[in-house]
């Protein structure tokens, strides 16, 4: 295998004050994700952004986690409601992931549900409404810790998405 290592020690004795941003969002990019949409209301109306920095964190009590960056619009909007949902987009939802990243402005509508009295993306694998019980700031993202209201679940395809591009999950043959 060809690829690049670098061994941080090394790096800070050749005049190098921090790992490269660059290089550490193309190692970061390695690992395959599925692609949410994080949702919230506002007095100002229905909010969303496209993020795959999520993870669920405890059984009992369910709580999952979303990162969001500070320079984010959304943060203020989370803060506020102290609510959010997270959409998990099936394959067929590119459109909607590049809408709330702001890659695409698309002609078609983006269609919501809702789930506990939060707007939700119509369609989705998965949707999952939460109540913030802790935030946190760490670097340049702030965490937000939310407590699970109410699940919704539908049969599909996830969206996916490694090194920087979209794609498909495809199970492996002889695997379990």
């Amino acid at each position: 295998m060809n690829g690049q290592h670098v061994n941080i020690n090394e790096y800070l004795k050749g005049g190098k004050s921090r790992l490269d941003n660059l290089f550490f969002r193309k190692a970061m990019g390695k690992f395959a994700t599925g692609v949410t949409v994080v949702t919230t209301k506002t007095e100002e109306g229905i909010h969303g952004m496209t993020a795959n920095a999520f993870m669920s964190v405890s059984l009992e009590p369910k709580l999952v986690t979303i990162s969001i960056d500070n320079k984010a619009r959304m943060l203020d909007k989370i803060h506020k409601s102290k609510k959010f949902a997270i959409s998990f987009l099936a394959e067929d939802q590119v459109h909607v992931s590049m809408h709330f990243a702001g890659q695409k402005k698309s002609d078609e509508e983006i269609e919501f549900e809702e789930i506990h009295n939060l707007p939700a993306i119509k369609g989705a694998l998965a949707t999952i409404a939460c109540e913030v019980t802790q935030s946190m700031v760490v670097g340049d993202h702030t965490l937000f810790v939310g407590k699970v209201l109410e699940i919704k679940v539908i049969d599909g395809q996830p969206l996916t998405f490694y090194g920087g591009k979209y794609g498909r999950y495809q199970p492996l043959e002889n695997a379990i």
